[in-house]
């Protein structure tokens, strides 16, 4: 046979063997690699480093986004235009006392106002120079502050010097388009305890802030009769000085005049050069009375640091001119700018005629308190109602606009980054001692302010707003411009972004949402809505960084961030964030902690967030959701009711016996001891901490009675009253302290150099929730409705005597009172949150 070819099909399958045949074993020669393992070492190294590297300029760059979070604003349109503040869309708001950190002055609601102000000084003295301007408590001064300022038109206040008065008076008339003209009047009287009349030197001045121009107009020969300016925001203007007179209709007065012109680098310099510039080579020789050398302004002369190399200012230098004038009480001068837009003025506001003007305002400004409070129909005193309007007028004159940079930092940064530039329109606490703006004391003012003018509360809420980073954070503390942080101590410049403060701002929202609801039609709440819509998102980004960032360790807890991490020196570590600074949380700061207080704030917050959603028809859920859940009682019980103290507390690792001891310092024998460290008081721990409930009974336990998240047939009410009357724990005749007298750090220091604050004095913005919480309680059915409605009246009566009766006495309203004895104490004039007693006596919340 011949041989079968075999045939192959592609794309079939090859034939089937048989049985008894084998298959053919092609037998190859394997060849084994070798593997290099230094190869594979290399790659893997590479690929190692590939990654790295990827990984390194990923983390650099999530760094460096991260690091400009903090200072990059919220991208949602600003809820105020950027021109809102000028002359031609707010005229009458465009001029007026906006620096409360001096005596007496004004400027404008711009960015670089030009700026005027007073500064005196009484010659012939036993004090060598004396010179008054900026408002400082080391003047001692018998008193000083509005007695009626209505917040745009015109203002009058009393300076009480040690043996005479100056009254200060402002009145503004619109015209032209660069905010009008304005009027001050200074009169001096000597007080008739005084053995001779004094003799006062006045210096106005008047400063560019790097832009604008200043041109001195000198007459009879060191007088300054005029100055004329220019800038962009006031365009021409000229500022008269009229002679010293007796009275309205007398002649005028002899008197010394001096001037100064030169420039400045910064307005925080003007009292320097002031002071650089005086001499006493002038001589006050009135008609009939002894010449005598007096001390006067006349060339700068920047003072000589030897062996000091002071840092070059590069600043731009600006125009500053002082016109001083030396006479004896009594006298009167007044000053006039005149806007050169201002064409068809009908006359000169001076004399009868701003007297005239002034007695309108004055009748205007009554007649409008009364309407407003009702302090006479409730049959307040003459003197009962004085009071409260001088508080309010504090509040008012208070009032400033500052512009600058915050320095800020976040845990992204290395150093501190300025902020981009903000404007802020704001209340400011004191003016001699915190003439700037803090987040949780404006709440509190708006309170009072809106029942005033909402128009203020909306302007200032929104310039707070509009300073929302991207994150959702607000610099609790706002020192812009060079003035304000001339006045602050370095190491609280710095505004870190994980630092919360108490959301008050929703307690003057809540006042704006009530006017709205229960008057919709009238014209000053009319401007809410719209303002609420452009203040939305940023409220939206605001609340939930809040509920992320001050989260606590259990679900719906929360924990103020920001605590001193310096166990070491202090006897109860601060916690600034919470506007309770030394307030007793727990001894030593853990992630375990859970604040009652903050846990309160967030239920107000999201209560009134959910009513503004609801107000204005977007989604109002999720708000309403949180609301109910945190303030469920059981919730609440649950987290932060102590057993042992029968009261609402802190939770944490904390233990009660800690105390100050002197730390002991070695010292070898033979050895002198001023070479060794001054031994200092530092914290002594007996007793390990635990976790547990702080037992810490004062103005943190009232908290869920305060801000109302209890519920008015809750138990927990019985032991809150009987806590609040008892006088061994937080009763007094002036007020509630604000730690009970039984615990064990009641009164004790926080470091060898911090007085106790928090830890006992009364305090007044506290006092004013606790009776606006017994008013809301004393008005709804449950069975404490009776104890409320009698500490009502008990409470309010005790805080306004008493806050009259050291008014009366010492010229002051106080930032707080002692406990013991009803005198007030710390800054004065505290006319911040402290004038809340206006609306405790007018029964309003």
């Amino acid at each position: 046979m011949g041989r079968q070819r075999k045939r192959v099909v592609t794309g079939e399958a090859a034939p089937l063997l048989r049985k008894d045949e084998r298959p053919v074993v092609l037998q190859r020669k394997e060849k084994h690699k070798k593997v290099d393992i230094g190869k594979v070492f290399i790659n893997i190294s590479i690929g190692l480093c590939i990654f790295s590297l990827i990984w390194f300029f990923y983390a650099m760059y999530m760094r460096s986004t991260l690091a400009k979070r903090v200072v990059t604003l919220h991208p949602s349109p600003s809820v105020l235009d950027a021109n809102s503040t000028s002359a031609k869309v707010s005229p009458e708001r465009f001029w007026g006392s906006y620096r409360p950190q001096v005596y007496f002055g004004m400027k404008t609601r711009s960015p670089k106002s030009v700026v005027t102000g007073l500064m005196w000084m009484r010659q012939f003295s036993d004090l060598d120079v004396n010179l008054r301007h900026t408002c400082e408590q080391g003047d001692h001064l018998p008193g000083y502050g509005w007695l009626m300022h209505d917040g745009l038109t015109f203002g009058v206040q009393e300076i009480r010097d040690n043996d005479f008065t100056l009254t200060t008076e402002f009145v503004k008339r619109m015209g032209g388009d660069h905010g009008g003209d304005w009027t001050w009047r200074i009169t001096a009287k000597q007080h008739s305890s005084a053995p001779h009349a004094p003799v006062v030197s006045l210096m106005f001045y008047a400063a560019a802030d790097a832009q604008g121009s200043l041109e001195a107009h000198v007459e009879e020969r060191n007088r300054l009769g005029s100055i004329r300016g220019f800038s962009e925001e006031l365009g021409n203007f000229k500022i008269t000085f009229r002679k010293p007179v007796t009275g309205e209709s007398s002649s005028v007065k002899y008197a010394s005049y001096n001037n100064l012109q030169t420039v400045t680098p910064g307005l925080e310099r003007l009292t320097d050069i002031v002071k650089n510039s005086l001499t006493r080579r002038f001589v006050y020789s009135p008609p009939s009375g002894e010449k005598r050398h007096y001390i006067a302004v006349d060339t700068y002369k920047p003072p000589h640091h030897q062996h000091q190399q002071k840092p070059v200012d590069t600043r731009k230098e600006s125009d500053f001119v002082v016109h001083q004038v030396t006479v004896q009480t009594p006298f009167q001068i007044e000053v006039l700018l005149e806007s050169g837009s201002f064409h068809n003025r009908p006359n000169q506001l001076v004399g009868t005629t701003m007297t005239e003007e002034l007695e309108k305002r004055k009748a205007a400004f009554n007649a409008k308190f009364e309407k407003i409070f009702g302090l006479e129909s409730k049959s307040f005193s003459p003197a009962h109602v004085k009071f409260s309007k001088a508080a309010l007028s504090n509040m008012l004159g208070g009032m400033g606009y500052f512009y600058g940079q915050s320095v800020v930092q976040s845990v992204y940064n290395e150093y501190p980054l300025l902020y981009p530039e903000s404007a802020l329109f704001t209340a400011v606490p004191s003016r001699s001692f915190f003439p700037r703006g803090f987040l949780w004391d404006e709440g509190f003012h708006q309170l009072l302010l809106s029942k005033w003018d909402p128009q203020v509360t909306r302007e200032a809420t929104a310039h707070w707003l509009d300073l929302i980073n991207m994150e959702g954070w607000i610099p609790r503390e706002q020192i812009l411009g060079d003035e304000a942080r001339s006045k602050v101590p370095a190491e609280f410049i710095v505004q870190r972004n994980e630092n919360a403060n108490p959301p008050t701002l929703f307690l003057a929202l809540q006042e704006l949402i009530e006017q709205v609801s229960s008057n919709p039609d009238s014209a000053a709440s009319q401007p809410t809505l719209p303002f609420l819509q452009r203040l939305f998102p940023r409220l939206q980004t605001w609340f939930e960084w809040y509920n992320t960032t001050q989260s606590g360790p259990l679900p719906n807890s929360y924990r103020w961030r920001g605590r001193d991490k310096d166990t070491n020196l202090f006897l109860n570590p601060k916690t600034l964030t919470s506007g309770l600074d030394d307030y007793p949380r727990a001894s030593h700061p853990s992630a375990d902690e859970r604040h009652v207080d903050l846990h309160c704030w967030m239920a107000l917050a999201s209560g009134i967030m959910a009513s503004i959603a609801r107000l204005l028809g977007e989604p109002h859920q999720e708000y309403e959701r949180t609301h109910q859940v945190l303030s469920d009682n059981n919730l609440l019980n649950e987290l932060h009711w102590s057993e042992q103290l029968r009261a609402f507390t802190d939770f944490g690792n904390h233990t009660q016996d800690v105390s100050l001891q002197q730390e002991k310092v070695y010292v070898p024998p033979g050895q002198p001891r001023h070479q060794f460290p001054v031994a200092r008081l530092v914290r002594s721990v007996r007793r390990a901490p635990k976790l547990q409930y702080v037992n810490a009974l004062g103005y943190v336990s009232l908290f869920p009675f305060l801000l109302h998240v209890l519920e008015p047939n809750s138990p927990k009410l019985e032991h809150i009253f009987r806590d609040m009357r008892d006088p061994d724990k937080l009763w007094t005749p002036y007020g509630l302290r604000s730690l009970s007298r039984s615990d064990p750090l009641y009164m004790k220091r926080n470091t060898e150099h911090d007085a106790p604050y928090w830890r006992g004095p009364i305090w007044i913005n506290i006092n004013y929730l606790a009776v606006r919480a017994l008013h809301h309680y004393s008005n709804i059915e449950g069975p404490y409705q009776e104890k409320a409605a009698a500490l009502y009246q008990e409470l309010r009566t005790n805080i306004i005597n008493n806050m009259y009766r050291q008014y009366a006495e010492t010229g002051y309203i106080w930032e707080q009172y002692n406990d013991s004895t009803g005198r007030g104490q710390g800054s004065h004039p505290f006319t911040g949150w402290s004038a809340l007693t206006v609306l405790m006596m007018a029964e309003q919340y």
